[in-house]
């Protein structure tokens, strides 16, 4: 098949929601992200300079920059390498069970869950993978589950131009479950449709049966 690949905006917002690149802000140095730390450190009741505290503060900020790289990274040129040829392909296209790992914007405490996204090609379509990382980098940042379920939808959307896309995210947040209220294993579901998904029930509904049967070998 001959891939084409297309220049995509770096930011912007679609259907009122932001999706691309993350904020264009001045970023703090690596030293001033450590000495945040040892102030939340000292906050919390403990002692930075305790020898199990010290390498704390480098510690955290090297996680920071596993955890939301996200930010630095662009869903559109994840997806801007596609495919023309789908060979008479007439039907969806889906991956299901996309383990996620992300923050809460509220906290910036976790939430983990699973993703599954679905898409009707209409010429062209995208390598696998590539829809498991635009997750990825959603997720590899300070999120709301509702947002990060749109935004998914819309960049694919965007992209690729198909008669439809489903989004369905499942996931247990940490600061309901280790705090607050504290009910653990209470699973949030947010959903998104595009196109045929959202303007035929029986492609929602098919959707949504493919996307929670369980018991699979």
């Amino acid at each position: 098949m001959d891939a084409t690949a297309k220049d995509r905006p770096a930011r912007q917002l679609y259907a009122g929601i932001e999706i691309g690149r993350g904020p264009q802000i001045t970023r703090p140095s690596r030293e001033k992200a450590e000495e945040a730390v040892r102030t939340l450190i000292a906050y919390a009741g403990d002692d930075p300079q305790r020898e199990g505290l010290r390498d704390t503060p480098r510690r955290v900020t090297s996680a920071y920059d596993e955890f939301f790289a996200g930010y630095s990274e662009d869903p559109f040129e994840v997806l801007s390498r596609t495919f023309d040829e789908v060979a008479g392909y007439d039907d969806i296209v889906m991956l299901r069970d996309i383990e996620l790992h992300s923050h809460c914007e509220h906290h910036m405490i976790p939430f983990i869950g699973k993703a599954h996204i679905a898409y009707f090609p209409t010429d062209r379509v995208v390598g696998l993978s590539k829809l498991a990382r635009v997750v990825e980098v959603f997720a590899r940042r300070l999120q709301t589950q509702e947002t990060m379920t749109a935004q998914i939808a819309e960049t694919i959307d965007r992209v690729l131009k198909p008669k439809g896309v489903a989004v369905m995210i499942e996931a247990v947040h940490q600061c309901m479950s280790i705090r607050g209220v504290r009910k653990p294993d209470v699973a949030t579901i947010t959903t998104q449709f595009t196109g045929i998904f959202k303007e035929d029930p029986a492609q929602q509904a098919r959707f949504m049966q493919l996307a929670t049967e369980r018991g699979r070998s």
